[in-house]
C-alpha cells in the first residue's frame, strides 16, 4: 500500500482478537507480526503464516517485554484490560508506537499520562466501542453548527439467540463482565458525570428486530471529554435483545455476583456458548441545530460474520480487528499525528472508511456482497 513499506509489529495477546488482527496485517505483505503471550498453548493456536512468528514473553516482564519490543515499529494490545497499562509503560521505554483496544476508564488515563511529551504515537480504544462508533459520532457531530444530544449504541449479539439471556459469548469475559460493573461516563445537561451501568433502560426497533439498550462502561472513550462544553446529552448503551438486563442485573445484584467476579466469569465461560454466528450492530444519532433548523442525523449498520483473510471470522472479531488495523495502516501512511496521545475522534471517517481494513464497515461494501 502507498505510503506503508514493511514494518515489524508487536501484538500482544494470542486470543480471537489478537489472532485475527495478525492474520489481517501478515496477509497484506506490508507486516511482519510478533504475536506475544505468556501461554504457549494459546501461541500454538495462532493461524501459521510466513510474516507471523510468536514470542512467550509475561506481560508483567517488564524486560522481557521491552526486549520483544525494541526495533519495532509498534505494539497493538489485545491483552485482558487490567494487563494494558503494562504494555503501554513498556511501550514508552522501548520506543514504539503503542495501540490497544481497551474500553477501560481508568486504564486510557494512565496511556494519556504516560503520553505526555512521548516521541512516539500513543492511541488507545481502537475497537469497535470505543474506536468506530467514536468516530462515526464525531463525523456526525461536525455536520452541525451547534448540538444537543450524541446517542451512541452498539452490541455484539448472537444471530440466533436460543438461550434466556439471549446472548452467547463473542468476546473477552473479562471486558464484558467490567463493562456490566464499572461506573460509566455520560454528559447530563451539559455536565460530565458518571451514571451506573445497567441502568436507564430503553427500546428500540431496527429492520423489523426489537433491541434494548442499557448503560455500560468504557463507550464513549475519549469522545466525552472533547464534546463536553458542546452538547447538553450524550451517553453510550450497549444493545442487547430484550429480557437480558434484567436477568443480568440480579445476578450482579440479587445475587451478589458484581463482588464476586470469578464466580460470574465461571459462570458465563461455562453455561453460556461461545458463537461465530454473530452480529455487530451499530446505532448513532445526533440531534443539533444546523442553519437555524432543529436536526436529526443518524447512522446504522450491521456487519455480519464472514471471511476476512482467508479465514472465517465472528463480526465481533472482524470490527475489532479491522478497527486497530486500519489505525495502523493510517499511523503508517502518516495519516494521523506520529507523537503524544491521539484521540479516535482525531481520525476522519472518510479515510477509515477507505482503507483496506476499514472497508468491512462500509454499508456500500456490505450492500454489494448481500447482492451476491
Amino acid at each position: 500500500m502507498q505510503g506503508i513499506y514493511m514494518k515489524d509489529i508487536v501484538v500482544i495477546g494470542a486470543g480471537k482478537i489478537g489472532g485475527a488482527i495478525a492474520l489481517m496485517l501478515a496477509e497484506t505483505g506490508d507486516y511482519k507480526v510478533v504475536v506475544a503471550d505468556r501461554s504457549q498453548e494459546q501461541l500454538d493456536k495462532i493461524d501459521r503464516h510466513s510474516a507471523i512468528s510468536t514470542a512467550a514473553v509475561d506481560i508483567a516482564d517488564r524486560a522481557g517485554l521491552v526486549g520483544v519490543l525494541k526495533g519495532k515499529f509498534a505494539v497493538l494490545s489485545a491483552a485482558p484490560f487490567h494487563l494494558t497499562g503494562f504494555v503501554a509503560e513498556a511501550a514508552l521505554e522501548a520506543g514504539v508506537h503503542y495501540l490497544d483496544l481497551t474500553e477501560d476508564v481508568a486504564t486510557t488515563k494512565k496511556v494519556e499520562e504516560l503520553a505526555q511529551g512521548a516521541n512516539t504515537a500513543f492511541i488507545p480504544q481502537c475497537g469497535l466501542a470505543p474506536g468506530f462508533i467514536s468516530i462515526v459520532a464525531n463525523d456526525l457531530a461536525k455536520r452541525f453548527d451547534s448540538l444537543d444530544s450524541v446517542r451512541m449504541r452498539v452490541g455484539a449479539l448472537p444471530q440466533y439467540p436460543s438461550n434466556a439471556l439471549n446472548y452467547n459469548l463473542t468476546w473477552s469475559t473479562d471486558g464484558l463482565i467490567n463493562e456490566y460493573i464499572e461506573p460509566c461516563e455520560a454528559i447530563v445537561e451539559g455536565k460530565l458525570v458518571t451514571v451506573p451501568a445497567m441502568e436507564e433502560r430503553e427500546e428500540f426497533s431496527l429492520d423489523g428486530v426489537t433491541y434494548e439498550a442499557f448503560n455500560t462502561s468504557g463507550g464513549l472513550g475519549t469522545l466525552a471529554k472533547t464534546l463536553s462544553g458542546r452538547v447538553r446529552t450524550m451517553n453510550y448503551r450497549t444493545i442487547r435483545y430484550p429480557g437480558h438486563q434484567a436477568i443480568i442485573k440480579a445476578l450482579l445484584n440479587d445475587l451478589n455476583l458484581k463482588n464476586r467476579r470469578d464466580v460470574l466469569k465461571d459462570l458465563f465461560e461455562n453455561a453460556l456458548p461461545a458463537t461465530m454466528q454473530d452480529v455487530v450492530v451499530v446505532f448513532v444519532t445526533v440531534c443539533g441545530w444546523r442553519e437555524g433548523r432543529y436536526m436529526q442525523e443518524t447512522y446504522a449498520n450491521k456487519v455480519y460474520a464472514g471471511v476476512v483473510a482467508g479465514k472465517k471470522m465472528s463480526a465481533i472479531q472482524i470490527t475489532t480487528a479491522a478497527g486497530i488495523t486500519t489505525v495502523l495502516d493510517l499511523l503508517a501512511e502518516g495519516k494521523l499525528p506520529a507523537k503524544g496521545f491521539v484521540c479516535q475522534e482525531e481520525i476522519d471517517l472518510g479515510d477509515f472508511l477507505a482503507n483496506r481494513f476499514g472497508q468491512v464497515y462500509s454499508l456500500e461494501k456490505i450492500r454489494m456482497r448481500e447482492a451476491v
